[in-house]
This record gives C-alpha cells, sequence and structure tokens, in this order.
C-alpha cells in the first residue's frame, strides 16, 4: 500500500466539486455539537462530541474556498496574530 489513507482522502476531497456553503455547514456543526453535548451526564459522550466539533470546525477553517471569516480561526495554517481573540 504506496498511498496511506490520509493522503487518498485528500486526494478525493481535492478532485470533487465543492458545495456552496459546505464550510459554514461545517463550523456550525461543530458549534452544534459543542453546544448540544455541554451538559451531557455521560463523560464519554462530552469528549467525543468535543473532539468530533473540533474537528468540524478545523474543517470549515481549512481546505477550499475557505471564506474570509472562517480565515481567522487558528486552524487556518496562518500565525496568530496579536489582537486574535481565539489562539
Amino acid at each position: 500500500m504506496t498511498e496511506r489513507l490520509i493522503d487518498k482522502l485528500k486526494g478525493y476531497d481535492e478532485a470533487r466539486a465543492g458545495l456552496p456553503g459546505e464550510h459554514w455547514l461545517a463550523f456550525a456543526a461543530g458549534l452544534g455539537l459543542w453546544v448540544a453535548t455541554r451538559r451531557h451526564p455521560s463523560v464519554p459522550v462530552r469528549v467525543v462530541a468535543s473532539l468530533l466539533g473540533t474537528l468540524l470546525v478545523a474543517r470549515s477553517a481549512t481546505g477550499r474556498d475557505v471564506p474570509p471569516l472562517l480565515r481567522r480561526l487558528p486552524f487556518a495554517g496562518r500565525a496568530p496574530r496579536r489582537h486574535d481573540w481565539i489562539g
């Protein structure tokens, strides 16, 4: 197996056509997971939801055609600036 799984997924993601508002949907889904499970009685549910929410928010701030507002998130691949609220 010459290509790793992550390389195959990245290749598939770059080859497909983008959906309008795709990054905003991923951002909203990540925030929704954080809000919906923040007071859940089960610790494993909160941990998994936090992880998945973080992955979705990171996905929304990276990739192709990222909206300018999402580029300000710390996942966007630039060095943090002094005036950033996050990061």
